[in-house]
C-alpha cells in the first residue's frame, strides 16, 4: 500500500525536545558558588542540627557565667553538691559551682582548638602552596622537611616547651600543637595546587609577568580554599581532644586556670563517689567533636562540585 494513501495530518503528532520558542527559558534562577552550597549544606539537617548545636556551646562557653550567676573561683561551704536547681551541674569539692566552671573552662578549649588551628592551616597552606608551585628539589626538600617534622611526638615537644618555658598552660601547649601540627595541612594543599600548577589561568597570569607570590596568594589558595575550610573543621576538634587529653595526664593547663580536659582529670578523682564531677565535662568535649565532625562532613559535602546537581 502507498504511504500516501494513510491520510495523515500534522495534528496528529506533538514535537518532543527542544522547542524553539523556549530556546532562553532559565530552568532554574542563576546562583553563585556559595549560595549553591549554602543551599545543599542546609538541605543537609544533620550538618545544620550540629552547627546549631556549636553555636549553643560557644554561647554557653561566652555567657555561662552570666547565666548561672555564679563566680567561677568562688569557694563555698557547699562542697560536692549534687547537680540541683540552685547548681545546674552541682558543686566540686572546694564548693565551686560546675555550671561556671565548666563555661570558664570551654572557653581556654575552644580558643586553643580555633586559635592553634587556624595558625597551623594558615600556615600549612602557604608552605604547601609554595613547595607545589615551584616544584623540583625545592619540592622535594620542603617534604622531606614535613616527614621529619611530623614524625616528632606532639607529647615530646609538650613537655620540651613545658622546661624551656616553665609554664604548661596555654602558651606552651598551644605553641607545641602548632609546631607538629601544620604538616597535614601542607601536604593536603600540596596535593591540590599539583592538580592546579599547570591549568590555563596560571599560565596565563606567568605569561602577563604576574609574580609568583601573586599567583600563589590569589589563584592557588582561593581554589583550594574549600578543602582548606573543610580541613580547618576537622582539625579543631582534634586539637581540643588533644588539649583535653593533655591536661587529663597532668601535662596541659594547671591551676589556676582551668579547661575541660582539666575537669575531667579533677572529677576522675571522685568519680565512684561523684560521677557528675566527670560527665559534664566529658559531655562537653563528646558534642564539642562530634557536633565538628558532623559539621565539617556537611561542609565538605556542600562545597564539593563533584556533588552539585
Amino acid at each position: 500500500m502507498n504511504t500516501f494513501d494513510l491520510n495523515l495530518s500534522d495534528d496528529l503528532f506533538t514535537i518532543e525536545g527542544c522547542n524553539a520558542d523556549e530556546g532562553e527559558k532559565l530552568l532554574r534562577p542563576h546562583t553563585t558558588f556559595l549560595k549553591d552550597a549554602w543551599r545543599r549544606l542546609r538541605n543537609n539537617k544533620i550538618a545544620i542540627a550540629a552547627m546549631c548545636l556549636l553555636i549553643l556551646i560557644a554561647l554557653y562557653t561566652l555567657f555561662g557565667t552570666m547565666i548561672c550567676g555564679y563566680d567561677p573561683t568562688k569557694m563555698s561551704k557547699e562542697m560536692n553538691q549534687a547537680p540541683s536547681l540552685k547548681h545546674w551541674f552541682g558543686t566540686d569539692k572546694l564548693g565551686r559551682d560546675l555550671f561556671a566552671r565548666v563555661s570558664i573552662g570551654g572557653r581556654v578549649s575552644m580558643l586553643i582548638g580555633v586559635v592553634g588551628a587556624l595558625i597551623t592551616t594558615l600556615f600549612g597552606s602557604i608552605y604547601g602552596s609554595v613547595s607545589a608551585f615551584i616544584g623540583g628539589k625545592v619540592d622535594a626538600i620542603m617534604m622531606r622537611f614535613v616527614e621529619i617534622i611530623s614524625s616528632i611526638p606532639y607529647l615530646i615537644v609538650v613537655i620540651m616547651l613545658s622546661l624551656m618555658m616553665n609554664d604548661s598552660g596555654v602558651k606552651s601547649i598551644l605553641l607545641a600543637l602548632c609546631i607538629v601540627g601544620w604538616c597535614q595541612t601542607a601536604r593536603l594543599v600540596r596535593g591540590q595546587v599539583l592538580q592546579l600548577v599547570n591549568s590555563d589561568y596560571v599560565t596565563a597570569a606567568r605569561t602577563l609577568g604576574v609574580s609568583n607570590w601573586k599567583i600563589i596568594l590569589r589563584h592557588m589558595i582561593p581554589n583550594t580554599m574549600s578543602v582548606i575550610i573543610v580541613n580547618l573543621t576537622f582539625r579543631i576538634p582534634n586539637y581540643i581532644f588533644s588539649e583535653a587529653f593533655l591536661s587529663y595526664v597532668g601535662l596541659g593547663i594547671s591551676s589556676p586556670d582551668t579547661s575541660w580536659g582539666s575537669l575531667a582529670s579533677a572529677g576522675k578523682e571522685n568519680m565512684f563517689f561523684h560521677p557528675y564531677q566527670l560527665f559534664f565535662p566529658a559531655l562537653m568535649i563528646a558534642l564539642t567533636m562530634l557536633s565538628f565532625t558532623l559539621f565539617g562532613d556537611g561542609l565538605r559535602d556542600a562545597l564539593d562540585p563533584k556533588l552539585r546537581r
